[in-house]
């Protein structure tokens, strides 16, 4: 009863004064979802000019239940039906908000190829109800009077908006046949490559020679069979770019009309509810169209430039060929039988005949929405032609009185042509993909050289004991310690490292630059494991052991504690190392039986690799303090220092990472084998950045440690100490290895690292 007084008059009519108020509000939602798009495709701009990929692939705005919902909030005001827009602004807003989608679709349609297929065709049958909403809307509105001028411009907009969708779906039909084209042709490709290295391994002097010609190739193959670069190049995805503009100067063309030839238009006086906020929703629409823009527009001059060289080589009929990957998925689809039981014979038949006419109509349509793809690019071609020939004639002309050397440099630049992968209709596009992308790797070599890890290099060549086979790698973890449980946990590269690194910090007596040092060295040392092991563990056996690491090392780095013990505290409590390790030693024995305990279910029901974080925390810590206590009974018995066991314990860290680091050459070499096309290209990059950051690691290990050691089995630390207990390498102990007198002195040059630190 009270809600109804509220509502009425005193008169008792119905009240909407108060129902627009909230409308400034809500336009600055709309505003914030648009601005939101702006920014994702200013993003991938940048990001395509960054990488030089003038393609621009989707990687933050791209087609997903989240921007899908944005987009449905920024395009508010065109399935607006009610809301009076009298003025200017108003009515320019509603065809900015139509002429966004249009943006919105060519510029997201490389990202049809990130997705699943199921998740493409669910993203994209979302697009088609959005927009069908939109125009069912947008003729409401005509009808309705709320949109009353430009009444051209959302008529070309609309039209534009069906063939943009339109190439949308066909894209996103054809897609799968072209992945699995692709697959195929990567895996032969792959294959002849590895055979090839085989055959010439014994050409290369340098194992980063090697490396740097594989990743090459692999680079190729991987660049050009990416989904994206497959959508990015195709007839559809730069036809889309071509409708795009056309909507931009359509939009163009309406504003300037409305600004510059006001005699020509007619506004009705008054103001919107949205009041001012639809000012503020027109800068931000046209500035996204805007933006949006650019990158369509790019791929579309970027193929019509492409190919106008071979325009004239080749007839129109092959030009408006239809290839078969185009239409391959719906011929499956129509020859195959209905997937639903149908009991009647004769229902059955008649499902089945309907089924036929409705494909074979989908399959024409899907053939002319292609040709009308390829028509566009066509009619592009020509008006390039006289601008190319113009800029030929100009480089010639110049070239004639010394300005340019045309030829310089392109007999440095290797063949990579049979690397290229290309669909059916794309032989002339296999030059210009060689001439654009065969020096990415070297970039990306040369961006990972900026970058070494100058601590990890010093660490290992003053400390690491490679030329004797790593034998810390050996003494971390001694057999005569008992074990606190029947089964021991194995260990992965990480977990021995940081405990180590642990057990320095809480040493007394030590000076504050050598942990700081060692703490960077570490945090410096460990993406590189990471690395290797998330490569290396491919069946994920160790993934506890893993998170373990982290887990530990997070809190030693940042808090100064293992687990819940205090490091820092425990180095000032103790005198020796002797105690400290000691102390150490029973802390982790106490949790090792506390956890156990309460997860004494979980650990009898699985494997030693998968036992709780804090169980294998506590075993590892109590058998490396209690390894060091009985290998280095000498060392920590000194009462006045801990620097000989700081040395003691830094070469066996340095012996663990070399260890590790041997596997670089294999698993750079496997990076991106076996990880689905839609990540592939970005997994080789991956390992090209590597290799540019560690060649120096890598050419330290093959003139010092690769004569020695089997790198083909060392591929975890396990296999490592296994080697050494079966006396594969025949070498002192690190202890023994050691001067009397050699104590860790600080180097002027780690001295000013420290001192950077700080």
């Amino acid at each position: 009863m009270r809600m109804t007084k509220n509502m009425c008059n005193s008169e008792g009519q119905l009240d909407d004064a108060q129902f627009s108020k909230p409308m400034p509000w809500i336009g600055i939602y709309i505003a914030t979802a648009s601005l939101l798009c702006l920014i994702s495709m200013s993003a991938d701009l940048i990001k395509g000019i960054k990488t030089r990929k003038l393609w621009f692939p989707c990687k933050y705005f791209c087609l997903n239940a989240t921007s899908l919902t944005i987009i449905a909030v920024s395009l508010k005001l065109s399935v607006d039906l009610n809301t009076p827009m009298p003025h200017r602004h108003d009515q320019l807003a509603k065809l900015a908000s139509s002429a966004l989608i249009c943006t919105i679709m060519a510029n997201s349609m490389p990202s049809l190829g990130v997705t699943p297929n199921n998740e493409t065709m669910l993203n994209v049958l979302a697009m088609a109800i959005l927009v069908v909403t939109m125009i069912v809307n947008i003729c409401i509105q005509f009808g309705t009077g709320v949109i009353y001028e430009f009444w051209i411009e959302h008529g070309v907009i609309m039209f534009l908006m069906v063939i943009l969708l339109m190439i949308m779906i066909s894209s996103a039909l054809c897609l799968p046949k072209m992945k699995h084209y692709m697959e195929l042709k990567y895996k032969v490709n792959e294959d002849a490559l590895r055979e090839e290295s085989k055959q010439k391994r014994h050409e290369y002097n340098k194992v980063t020679d090697k490396l740097r010609d594989e990743l090459m190739k692999f680079w190729m193959m991987a660049h050009t069979s990416g989904p994206q670069f497959l959508l990015g190049r195709s007839v559809s995805c730069t036809a889309s770019g071509a409708f795009c503009v056309l909507s931009t100067l359509t939009l163009l063309e309406a504003m300037l009309r409305s600004y510059l030839m006001s005699w020509s238009v007619k506004f009705c006086a008054g103001e919107s509810d949205y009041k001012w906020s639809i000012i503020l929703i027109l800068i931000v629409q046209v500035a996204a169209v805007g933006v949006g823009t650019i990158a369509p527009a790019f791929r579309w001059f970027a193929a019509v430039k492409y190919r106008c060289p071979n325009v004239r080589e080749r007839s129109r009929k092959r030009i408006f060929q239809v290839e078969g990957y185009w239409t391959d998925s719906l011929v499956v689809f129509r020859e195959s039988p209905i997937s639903f039981r149908i009991g009647n014979r004769w229902f059955r038949k008649l499902a089945h005949d309907v089924k036929l006419i409705m494909l074979c109509f989908c399959i024409k349509l899907q053939m002319g929405m292609v040709r009308v793809c390829k028509a566009a690019q066509f009619v592009s071609i020509y008006p390039m032609l006289w601008i190319l020939g113009f800029c030929e004639f100009f480089k010639n002309w110049k070239s004639k009185f010394g300005g340019i050397d045309s030829g310089l440099g392109t007999g440095r630049k290797q063949d990579l042509k049979r690397f290229i992968l290309h669909l059916e209709g794309e032989e002339e596009l296999v030059e210009v993909m060689m001439k654009h992308n065969c020096d990415a790797t070297a970039h990306w070599i040369e961006q990972g050289e900026k970058k070494q890890p100058k601590l990890v290099i010093e660490l290992l060549e003053q400390k690491c004991s490679m030329l004797h086979g790593f034998k810390g790698v050996g003494e971390f973890d001694c057999d005569q310690i008992l074990p606190l449980h029947g089964v021991e946990p194995p260990y992965n590269w990480s977990l021995p490292i940081v405990t180590l690194a642990s057990i320095i910090v809480a040493l007394p007596n030590m000076e504050k630059c050598l942990v700081k040092i060692l703490i960077s060295t570490v945090n410096e040392a460990l993406p590189y494991v990471k690395f290797i092991e998330n490569n290396i563990d491919k069946e994920g056996k160790l993934i506890k052991l893993r998170k373990t690491s982290e887990i530990v090392w997070h809190g030693a780095d940042l808090y100064g504690k293992w687990l819940d013990v205090d490091l820092y505290k425990l180095s000032l409590q103790n005198k020796t190392p002797k105690e400290t390790l000691e102390t150490l030693a029973e802390f982790a024995k106490t949790r090792y039986e506390k956890y156990k305990s309460k997860y004494y279910l979980v650990c009898i029901k699985v494997s030693p690799s998968a036992w709780p974080i804090k169980v294998l925390a506590s075993n590892a810590m109590y058998r490396i303090s209690k390894t060091i206590l009985l290998l280095n009974q000498d060392v920590v018995k000194d009462n006045n220092t801990s620097q000989r066991l700081f040395e003691v314990v830094i070469v066996m860290i340095a012996d663990i990472l070399g260890a590790c680091l041997t596997n670089l050459p294999h698993v750079i070499s496997v990076k991106g084998l076996h990880c689905a096309i839609e990540e592939r290209e970005d997994s080789v990059r991956e390992a090209v950045y590597v290799l540019g950051k560690t060649m120096k690691i890598i050419e330290m290990l093959e003139k010092r440690a690769f004569p020695k050691v089997d790198c083909c089995r060392g591929t975890n630390i396990e296999d490592w100490r296994l080697m050494l207990k079966q006396n594969m390498f025949s070498c002192p102990s690190v202890l023994s290895s050691l001067e009397e007198n050699d104590i860790c002195i600080v180097p002027p040059k780690l001295r000013d690292i420290c001192l950077d630190i700080d």
